[in-house]
């Protein structure tokens, strides 16, 4: 509780987090080990997925703040302007996080009067990010999922297809929502969900980073329970795996490495239509 208040101060309209007595919130034994890959599949000639994954623990005492980064972007947009534009959107998020969030606390400047809420800093870095792949990258364009974790919440900003889900020994649920054609039209009601897997303009977004305009990012606080896991993905790997496949090969596997291992290994093994990037992150008690 005390690291907790030094870095995040007393709870209040400024509070970065809820109340640390709060469900979910209540970090002291427990660690966050995660595995990572990233393929470029059986079809592509070349891989423009990214990901970028930082893990830290803050502590005092006996407490310990995890306090991690975790970011997948899928490219698009042929020749080299998909990879540049997935590549420059993780470097520049998580350049912006790193100096908004991690070194503030690092030269202890935690209780800044100016300080902004995490959610609204994940959003500014997405959206300077759009507006620099717009210009750098002009015709491609990239997803963009990225989950920054503080003790058990992840606070997640969410723009296109690719995916988080929460990830527990029964269950796996996807925590962001689609921003493309046939899951709208899903939305609608205008076809099912399975007719949108074979739908031929399945992978048409309506939102994306590097287009012109105001860019909207989803925003997300998910609590991490103990035991369960945090599952980043491409659509290259979601799209090829079912959910309940992917529930099965996460819970067999005695690590999160070699569970991303087995599912690009499955993805692949299903086709390999797409570039396949995973990051999952358990927590364990």
């Amino acid at each position: 509780m005390r690291l907790f208040q030094k870095l995040f101060g007393k709870r209040g309209s400024s509070s970065l987090l809820p109340s640390p007595t709060e469900e979910g919130n209540e970090s002291k034994g427990h660690t966050l080990v995660v595995g990572a890959l990233t393929d470029k599949g059986c079809v592509r000639e070349r891989n423009e997925d990214a990901l970028f994954t930082l893990s830290t623990v803050f502590s005092q005492d006996e407490e310990m703040l995890p306090m991690s980064l975790y970011i997948v972007a899928d490219g698009m947009g042929g020749y080299e302007g998909g990879q540049q534009a997935s590549a420059l959107t993780v470097r520049l998020v998580a350049n912006w996080i790193l100096s908004k969030l991690y070194l503030p606390y690092l030269l202890d400047e935690g209780h800044s009067a100016d300080r902004r809420p995490i959610n609204q800093v994940l959003t500014e870095g997405t959206v300077i990010a759009n507006g620099k792949v717009f210009e750098a990258c002009p015709g491609a364009g990239t997803t963009l999922t990225c989950a920054f974790v503080l003790g058990t919440n992840a606070f997640l900003a969410h723009v296109g297809d690719s995916r988080a889900y929460l990830v527990s020994r029964n269950t796996i649920r996807q925590i962001t929502t689609d921003h493309s054609l046939v899951n709208r039209l899903v939305e609608l009601g205008q076809i099912t969900p399975e007719e949108a897997k074979i739908h031929p303009q399945r992978n048409i977004l309506y939102r994306a980073l590097g287009r012109a305009g105001n860019l909207e990012v989803d925003t997300h606080l998910q609590s991490l329970p103990l035991n369960s896991s945090l599952l980043l993905c491409s659509d290259g790997l979601w799209g090829m795996i079912p959910e309940a496949e992917m529930l099965k090969i996460i819970n067999a596997a005695p690590s999160p490495q070699v569970a991303c291992n087995r599912l690009v290994a499955q993805a692949k093994e299903n086709g390999g239509e797409d570039n396949i990037t995973a990051i999952l992150v358990q927590v364990r008690g």
